[in-house]
């Protein structure tokens, strides 16, 4: 009689397999919840029952880790299950575990407009390469391992247009209980994610004021072939932020004020969605649309006066 495999027997066999389809960064990050999470509790097991999973949920949780850290750990858990069912090496009865009620939704932070059009003010006083890459993540929504990783060769001044096609990210690996961080360049984790994004003209006006490397391979925030990784320019990003007097946001935050602004000068949900690189509308819907009370009585007056007829 064949020995039933263990749930970690079953999730080397599925790390395996998957690496041959995610980036090198995205199957690190399942490796580290495996080590860190899923085989501690369920390596030794040969079968997991839905209460077993509902109880590991529910101590993940009063351990002090986020819903989003508890739900990508089931989403990783559930993989490796299904991979076991598919070849025919697992019992697996498909299970769906909810998380409890979440809280009030967490609110994004957000530059004001005064903030916003100061710093843009002190970016065009100072146009220097660390600076030009700010000036491109406020004007275009871009995350900063996508502005990292920004060469020259992805600039069309012509067009208009700046190509995201890559992005650099730090990334930590747990192997065989040893811990190290490497820097990774490589595609975005999504198709979405490579887009081309249009510049508003004054943007356009100042690359073409920079001075150009004479290899277009070149980094935007170095002008050589060396990039800049995201922990430098985020420090470079805070003292900036110091000098100005303005409160400290993260720089993701900078993605966010681009978008709210969007939304809120009127602009499509689409554009808005595939400009940031969302793979889903809906991620830009629940993020950054919220309708207060005045714009939903404009809706309903509005609906109702067309339908009625009246003025």
């Amino acid at each position: 009689m064949t020995k039933v495999k263990t749930l970690g027997e079953v999730a080397r066999l599925w790390e395996d397999d998957k690496r041959h389809y995610v980036k090198y960064s995205t199957i690190s990050a399942y490796r580290l919840i495996l080590q860190i999470h899923i085989l501690p509790a369920f390596g030794n097991r040969s079968d997991i029952s839905e209460k077993d999973i509902r109880q590991f949920t529910l101590d993940k949780l009063d351990s002090g880790l986020s819903r989003k850290s508890v739900t990508d750990i089931l989403v990783v858990l559930k993989m490796i299950m299904r991979f076991g069912k598919k070849t025919g090496i697992w019992k697996y009865r498909e299970w769906d575990i909810r998380l409890p009620a979440a809280g009030e939704r967490h609110k994004i932070d957000v530059l004001d407009t005064a903030d916003y059009l100061r710093i843009l003010d002190y970016l065009r006083s100072d146009i220097s390469r660390a600076n030009i890459g700010i000036y491109i993540c406020l004007t275009t929504g871009i995350r900063i391992g996508e502005v990292c990783a920004l060469k020259w060769s992805d600039i069309d001044l012509k067009g208009g247009v700046i190509r995201i096609r890559q992005t650099i990210e730090r990334i930590y690996i747990l192997d065989n209980g040893i811990g190290r961080t490497e820097l990774v360049i490589g595609p975005p984790k999504t198709q979405n994610s490579i887009r081309d994004i249009p510049i508003v003209s004054e943007l356009k006006t100042l690359l073409e004021g920079c001075p150009k490397p004479n290899d277009t391979d070149s980094y935007i925030l170095t002008g050589s072939l060396r990039p800049t990784e995201p922990r430098t320019y985020r420090n470079y990003y805070s003292r900036m932020l110091e000098r100005l007097g303005i409160p400290h946001i993260k720089f993701h935050s900078l993605r966010h004020s681009f978008a709210t602004m969007c939304i809120k000068s009127g602009c499509d949900y689409k554009a808005v969605s595939s400009i940031l690189g969302h793979s889903d509308i809906r991620t830009t819907l629940n993020l950054y649309v919220h309708p207060g009370l005045e714009q939903k009585r404009q809706c309903i007056d509005m609906m109702f006066n067309s339908v009625t007829g009246r003025r």
